[in-house]
C-alpha cells in the first residue's frame, strides 16, 4: 500500500507556503504588504497574505479560503505597496443578466464565476476549481438566482455523452477483477465518474481507454485485486491522527487509517478529499467503506487532482503522454520508482498491459518510472 504518499505533498507544500511569510512592519504606520494571497497556495496559522490592500493572517490552515470571506482569516488592517486589486463585485438585483455561459467540463473557474448547467440551472464558483461538475461538488459551487433574461438556446451537454456512460463495461469489469470483493460494485463506479467528468473521458477514444486501464491497473495493485477495502496492518490505525490540524480528529484518534481503493489515509486528507466531494468525510470517514460510489470517489479524487510524490496528477500523465510510468510516480513513485521497488513496479505495469488488452488498445509508452 501506498499510505505516505499524500503526506508527503502535504508537508511539502506547508514547507514551501512557510517560505512566503512577510511579517507586518509597526503598526504605527501601514504596514507592507505581505505576499500577494493565492488560491492555490497552501497557509497554516500564522502565516500572513495580503488581500485588497489589506494583510491577512491565517489562523489555522486553509488553502482556497479567500480573505474576507472566509473565517480562518483575520484582517491586519490595511497595507501599502501592492496586494491584489479589488475583485470586480458580481452584479446583483434586477439589472442582473441570465445570459451566462454554459459549463464545461474540465475548464478551469475561479471564485466569482456563474455558469448555466445542462439542468437549465444556475451556480456561482465559491472556490477556484478545475472545472466540477456544479451539482456534485458544492463545496465548490452553490446556485444563483439571476432576475434578467434568460437564454432561450439549449445548454451545452456534458461531454461525457450518455448519462452513466464508461468506456469499460461492465463484463470487462468483471473480467478484470474475477475476485474481487462484492463492496466494489460497477455501478459504484460509474456514479463515481459524475463527480469527475473528464475522468476518462479526455482525448481520443485510445487515450480514454488507456486512462481507465491505468487507473485500475493502480486500483488492482493497491487493493490487491479489489479484495481489500481497509487498511490490513491495524497496528498502523492509531498512527493516522495529526491531532495538530485545528479540526483535530473528531471521529476519533483510530478512524483515519487507509480505505478504498486509492487507500486514503490520515485526518487531513479526508478532509481534502471530502471537501472537494462535498461530504464530509472528516466526522463520517466510514462512509469510504459503506458506501461503493463514495470509495471510488476518492480514488478518483487523488487520481486526478493530486500529483503526490511527482510532478503531475496521474490524469494528465495519461492524456498528456507522459505515460503509465508517471502514473506510479504520482501514487507510489517515492517507494517504488527509481529503482526503488522494481517488482512492485512491474506489478503495477503488468495489470495495465492486460487491461489494456482487455480493452482493446495499445499501452504506450513509457510504461516504467
Amino acid at each position: 500500500m501506498s499510505r505516505l504518499r499524500i503526506v508527503v505533498t502535504v508537508v511539502a507544500l506547508a514547507v514551501a507556503g512557510a517560505l512566503a511569510v512577510i511579517l507586518p512592519t509597526s503598526p504605527a504606520s501601514a504596514a507592507a504588504c505581505a505576499t500577494p494571497w493565492s488560491s492555490s497556495q497552501v497557509y497554516t496559522g500564522g502565516m500572513i497574505a495580503s488581500y485588497n490592500s489589506h494583510n491577512w493572517q491565517a489562523k489555522w490552515w486553509t488553502q482556497n479560503e479567500k480573505p474576507g470571506t472566509a473565517a480562518v482569516w483575520t484582517d491586519q488592517g490595511t497595507c501599502t505597496g501592492g496586494g491584489n486589486p479589488t475583485p470586480t463585485p458580481t452584479p446583483s438585483g434586477p439589472t442582473d443578466s441570465c445570459l451566462f455561459p454554459n459549463w464545461v467540463a474540465g475548464r478551469a473557474y475561479v471564485t466569482g464565476d456563474i455558469v448555466r448547467y445542462t439542468n437549465g440551472r444556475n451556480y456561482r464558483a465559491t472556490h477556484d476549481n478545475p472545472g466540477y461538475d456544479p451539482t456534485v461538488s458544492t463545496w465548490y459551487w452553490e446556485p444563483y438566482t439571476c432576475t434578467g433574461p434568460t437564454p432561450t438556446a439549449t445548454p451545452t451537454p456534458t461531454p461525457t455523452g450518455p448519462a452513466g456512460a464508461f468506456v469499460v463495461t461492465e463484463a470487462q469489469f468483471n473480467q478484470m477483477f474475477p475476485s474481487r470483493n462484492p463492496f466494489y460494485t460497477y455501478n459504484g463506479l460509474v456514479a463515481a465518474l459524475r463527480a469527475y467528468p473528464a475522468f476518462a473521458n479526455t482525448g481520443s477514444d485510445t487515450v480514454k481507454k488507456q486512462e481507465a486501464a491505468a487507473f485500475l491497473a493502480n486500483v488492482n495493485h493497491e487493493t490487491g485485486g479489489l479484495v481489500y477495502i481497509v487498511e490490513q496492518n491495524t497496528a498502523n490505525y492509531p498512527h493516522y491522527c495529526d491531532a495538530t490540524q485545528p479540526y483535530g480528529c473528531p471521529a476519533g484518534q483510530a478512524a483515519y487509517y487507509g480505505r478504498g481503493p486509492i487507500q486514503l489515509s490520515w485526518n487531513f486528507n479526508y478532509k481534502a478529499a471530502g471537501d472537494a466531494l462535498g461530504i464530509d468525510l472528516l466526522r463520517n470517514p466510514n462512509l469510504v467503506q459503506t458506501d461503493a460510489s463514495v470509495a471510488w470517489q476518492t480514488g478518483i479524487w487523488y487520481w486526478m487532482t493530486q500529483n503526490g510524490p511527482g510532478t503531475m496528477t496521474a490524469h494528465n500523465a495519461m492524456v498528456n503522454g507522459a505515460g503509465f510510468g508517471e502514473t506510479i510516480r504520482s501514487i507510489n513513485g517515492a517507494l517504488e520508482c527509481n529503482g526503488g521497488n522494481p517488482a512492485q513496479v512491474q506489478s503495477r505495469i503488468n495489470a495495465y498491459t492486460r487491461f489494456a488488452g482487455i480493452l482493446g488498445v495499445t499501452p504506450g509508452n513509457n510504461l516504467s518510472c
